[in-house]
C-alpha cells in the first residue's frame, strides 16, 4: 500500500501503522513516516 504524501499527524500515524504491518520495526517505521512527511513539506526537525 502506498504511503500518504502529507505532513499531517493523522497521515504520519497511518504511515507508521502501514510500515509496521509490512513487517518493519517500530523505529524504522517512524523514520520512514517522518521522512515522507518532510518530503511533503512538513516542518519536522531532523534528529540531532
Amino acid at each position: 500500500m502506498p504511503l500518504d504524501k502529507s505532513g499531517s499527524k493523522k497521515a504520519i500515524g497511518k504511515n507508521i501503522k502501514t510500515e509496521e504491518n509490512a513487517g518493519k520495526g517500530k523505529k524504522q517505521s517512524v523514520a520512514i513516516a517522518l521522512n515522507v512527511a518532510r518530503e511533503a513539506g512538513a516542518k519536522i526537525p531532523k534528529k540531532k
